[in-house]
C-alpha cells in the first residue's frame, strides 16, 4: 500500500506518466549481479557462468540473472565472484570512476565512499582501482559497518580500509583530501517501495524534510575533504525533490566552488527537473539524472555528477592537504615481530619474497594486517578494518585468515584442492566444505587454498589423508 502523500506529490510531478510509473509497482523488481573484476573478467565469467544472464546497460559488468536462479547460494557467491546488486544501484560508481579506463594514472587517487554500508557501491569502485590507491569506506552505524567490512574481505580487497565515523569527524581529520567522494546519501527510500515493502509504513513527509536536512549536513563534509579539481557523485534512492535537485541546489548556494558536471544520460536516464529544486538562482540542475522504474529496468534514483574549482597540481593526492602518514613507532611492528607470518608466507605463497614479506604492517592483539601504500593515520579513529587481515599470529605459528584466503588467485600459492561445479562430485563436495565438512585428500601435509573453478573461497590443512575445515563457522552453511 502506496502512502497517499507519496500518490499525490508523484502525480504532480509526472502528470501524464503517473499511470505508467503506477503500473511499475504491478510488476516484479529486476535483480542483478555484477562481476569482481579482481577474481575475473567479463567473458571468463560469461563462459563459466550457470546462469541466465543479459547486460545492465550503464554497467559494463553488471547483468540481469533469470527469475529461477539463485547466485547466492552458489559457491562463486561465498568465493566473492560478483556481489548481487540493484541495477540501478550500479550507475553512481561508473560516473564516479568514469576516466579509469582511459588510462588514468589511479596509484594517486585516494577516494571514499562516505555511507558506504553494505557495500555494493564501494566493491565497484574497488574493481575500478584494481588494487592502486586508496579507498577509505565509512558506514556511521556500527552493525552495518561490519556488514560493509564483512563485504570488501569477500570481494578479496587489498587496498580498502573500513571506518565507523561520523561525517564531521572525518572532515575535521581529512581537509582537502580525497580526489573523489561519493556521497550515496540515506534518504526516505521511495525508490525501494517495490523492492521493499516495509520501508512504506515508515515514509512521512516529515521524514522526507529530516531526510534532506541530513544530506545537507553530509554534504558539507565532503565538500570540506574533496581537493581541488575533485569529483564527487551525490545519489539518492528516491524520487522526492527535496532530497535529489532541492539537496544539490542548496548545496551550490552554500558552495560556489562547486559545478554540477555534464552526465552522459544512460539508457532510460532522464534529466532532473530545476524547477523541483525551489532555488532559481541556481543553474545546471538538468544536467543531474533521474532512474525511473517505468522508464527502464530498475528502481528509483537520483544522480548528479559534481567538480571542485581548481586543479590538482602533479597529479597527486597530497598536494591540496597535509601528508598523512603512519606514525611508524606507534602502529608500524618491525620485521622480526612477524617471523610466525614470513615462515607461513615461504612455505605457503610463491611471491613470499616480494609485496608479502616486505609490506607494512599491523598488529592489533595477535590479529596482523598489511596496510596498503599511501595509507592515512588512523589514530583515533573507530578502524573495522585497517587493510588486508592476514592472520592470527599464535605461539610459534601463524593462522592465515580467511580473507587472505579470498584475496589470493590460485597463481600465488603454491598447493590449493581445486573443485569443478561442472563435475557432480566435486561440486558436493565444495558444498559440503562450505557447510564445514572435512573430506578425503591425499596430499602433502600443509595449508592449502581451497578452490572451486580457479577461485579461492578458503582455508584447508591437509593431515592424515583429510583435508581439515577452516572456513568460518559463522560462514557454513548446508
Amino acid at each position: 500500500m502506496l502512502p497517499q502523500d507519496f500518490l499525490d506529490r508523484m502525480e504532480r510531478m509526472l502528470g501524464g506518466e503517473f499511470p505508467a510509473f503506477l503500473n511499475s509497482y504491478e510488476t516484479k523488481g529486476h535483480r542483478a549481479l555484477r562481476i569482481n573484476t579482481h577474481k575475473t573478467d567479463r567473458e571468463r565469467f560469461l563462459r563459466q557462468t550457470p546462469f541466465s544472464l543479459s547486460p545492465v546497460p550503464w554497467s559494463g559488468n553488471g547483468f540481469y540473472y533469470g527469475e529461477n536462479d539463485m547466485p547466492g547460494k552458489h559457491p562463486y557467491h561465498a568465493a566473492g565472484v560478483y556481489y548481487i546488486q540493484e541495477p540501478s544501484a550500479m550507475a553512481p560508481a561508473e560516473y564516479l570512476t568514469e576516466g579509469f579506463c582511459a588510462g588514468e594514472k589511479k596509484e594517486t587517487e585516494r577516494i571514499l565512499d562516505l555511507c558506504a554500508a553494505p557495500g555494493g557501491k564501494s566493491t565497484q569502485i574497488a574493481g575500478k582501482m584494481q588494487g592502486e590507491g586508496i579507498l577509505l569506506c565509512n558506514e556511521i552505524h556500527p552493525a552495518r559497518a561490519r556488514i560493509l567490512s564483512e563485504n570488501i574481505e569477500r570481494m578479496g580487497i587489498r587496498n580498502a580500509l573500513v571506518l565507523n565515523e561520523t561525517p564531521q569527524k572525518l572532515a575535521e581529520r581529512f581537509p582537502c583530501y580525497f580526489t573523489r567522494i561519493l556521497v550515496d546519501a540515506p534518504c526516505s527510500g521511495e525508490g525501494m517501495f517495490r523492492k521493499n515493502e516495509a520501508s512504506c509504513s515508515e515514509w512521512s513527509l516529515s521524514g522526507v524534510q529530516m531526510c534532506a536536512g541530513r544530506q545537507d549536513e553530509i554534504l558539507d563534509c565532503a565538500a570540506v575533504m574533496l581537493c581541488p579539481g575533485g569529483k564527487m557523485v551525490y545519489s539518492t534512492c528516491t524520487f522526492a525533490p527535496a532530497e535529489n535537485e532541492g539537496s544539490i541546489a542548496r548545496f551550490l548556494a552554500r558552495h560556489p566552488e562547486f559545478y554540477i558536471e555534464e552526465a552522459v544520460r544512460g539508457e532510460g536516464m532522464s534529466a532532473g527537473v530545476p524547477e523541483w529544486s525551489f532555488v532559481p538562482e541556481v543553474s545546471g540542475l538538468e544536467k543531474t539524472l533521474r532512474l525511473w522504474p517505468h522508464r527502464l529496468k530498475g528502481e528509483g534514483h537520483f544522480i548528479a555528477v559534481l567538480k571542485k574549482e581548481g586543479s590538482r597540481p602533479g597529479g597527486g593526492a597530497h598536494t591540496c592537504s597535509v601528508e598523512r602518514g603512519i606514525p611508524e613507532k606507534e602502529l608500524l611492528i618491525p620485521q622480526k615481530g612477524i617471523l610466525e607470518w614470513k615462515a607461513f608466507a615461504k612455505e605457503t605463497l610463491r611471491s613470499a619474497d616480494d609485496m608479502w614479506q616486505n609490506g607494512r604492517f599491523l598488529r592489533f592483539g595477535d590479529q596482523l594486517y598489511q596496510i596498503p601504500d599511501g595509507m592515512p593515520e588512523i589514530k583515533g579513529l573507530k578502524v573495522i578494518r585497517p587493510g588486508l587481515h592476514l592472520g592470527t599470529i599464535r605461539k610459534k605459528r601463524f593462522e592465515p585468515s580467511h580473507a587472505l584466503a579470498l584475496a589470493l588467485s590460485c597463481e600465488e600459492v603454491f598447493c590449493r584442492a581445486d573443485f569443478c561445479m561442472a563435475d557432480a562430485d566435486e561440486s558436493r563436495t565444495i558444498r559440503r566444505y562450505l557447510g564445514g565438512e572435512t573430506f578425503p585428500y591425499a596430499g602433502e601435509k600443509g595449508w592449502y587454498l581451497v578452490t572451486v573453478d580457479d577461485y579461492g573461497v578458503g582455508w584447508g590443512r591437509a593431515a592424515g589423508g583429510v583435508m581439515k575445515n577452516f572456513y568460518p563457522k559463522g560462514l557454513r552453511r548446508m
